[in-house]
């Protein structure tokens, strides 16, 4: 198949974890003069191989890749960040003639990405410190009750134990003198990409492709990946870096010595990551299905690309 090099855009293309995405990607970059800039929210971190399927060395000489490894797990970033590097990354990708390939299943990205951005603060560590020693004192639940009180809204949508996201809200409140529900009215503009979501026909067929996985990922050192982690010293579990899926689990298992639930409650949680994924994905009606369990599934994608190119 010859795909004609029509690049007016970036495309986006999206999927749960363990569709193939990075295959389909490497797949794409054998016919066009590709860049992927990555949408996934666990890639950024430095130090983080094996629980986040990142790709090999060898394939990340084979194509350029953007937006993995620059940052080290002690530090957060958010979707805004993503947003002003990707919208910088593709036009400078564009300006070298080349097309960008925007690949991963951070949907929270790719929604932010997709609708504009609320006009939120940076985070203050000082008052996220502070915070959290009114949250060691008190507790979360009631941390969520205040956050009610500012902010009924949002306090409404998040559960009394999501410490990360309470957190943020009071923090929003705090520095705005706003709810973060009213500055999530007031949005910047979005960008209107193309988006392909690669999609199993069979819940079962991504099942068994999670169970492996994660097995594999153990067997390939994701425990000894998290005790040197562990053994930074600087790290805990409330970072956004070690509450990533696999590693949370592999954090926990070590904390209470006892390895051996760590396979079924790391699939468990990789099989609960991909149910989320498609959630956010059927909420975009804009996105182009391809059947990630079809034999032909790759072919279905390039020609999905070829028809973005020839439009």
């Amino acid at each position: 198949m010859t795909l004609t090099p029509l690049f007016r855009g970036p495309i986006c293309l999206a999927g749960p974890t363990g569709t193939g995405k990075t295959a389909a990607a490497l797949a794409l970059a054998e016919l066009l003069p590709v860049e992927i800039i990555s949408v996934d929210s666990a890639l950024v971190y430095r130090g983080m191989d094996i629980g986040t399927a990142k790709p090999t060395a060898a394939e990340l000489a084979a194509v350029p890749h953007h937006l993995i490894d620059i940052i080290d797990p002690l530090e957060a970033y958010s979707a805004a960040q993503f947003v002003a590097s990707a919208r910088r990354l593709a036009a400078e990708i564009l300006a070298r003639g080349r097309l960008p390939l925007l690949v991963g299943g951070t949907m929270l990205y790719f929604k932010a990405l997709f609708e504009g951005l609320s006009e939120m603060p940076q985070a203050d560590e000082a008052l996220r410190d502070k915070l959290d020693a009114q949250a060691a004192e008190i507790g979360w639940p009631a941390m969520h009750a205040e956050l009610a009180r500012l902010d009924p809204l949002t306090a409404a949508r998040l559960a009394p134990g999501d410490s990360q996201r309470i957190q943020r809200a009071l923090e929003v409140c705090l520095l705005s003198g706003r709810p973060m529900s009213e500055l999530h009215q007031s949005r910047s503009e979005g960008v209107d990409w193309p988006l392909l979501s690669l999609e199993p026909q069979d819940r079962a067929w991504l099942h068994d492709r999670l169970d492996q996985r994660f097995a594999q990922m153990l067997t390939a050192g994701l425990l000894e990946e998290v005790q040197g982690l562990r053994a930074r010293g600087d790290l805990h579990p409330d970072l956004p870096s070690m509450r990533c899926v696999g590693y949370r689990q592999a954090w926990e298992a070590l904390d209470s010595g006892d390895l051996k639930p760590l396979q079924a409650r790391g699939a468990a949680a990789t099989r609960q990551l991909a149910k989320r994924q498609l959630t956010w994905l059927r909420s975009m009606p804009q996105r182009r299905v391809i059947a990630c369990d079809h034999p032909q599934a790759q072919l279905h994608l390039l020609a999905a690309v070829q028809r973005l190119l020839q439009a």
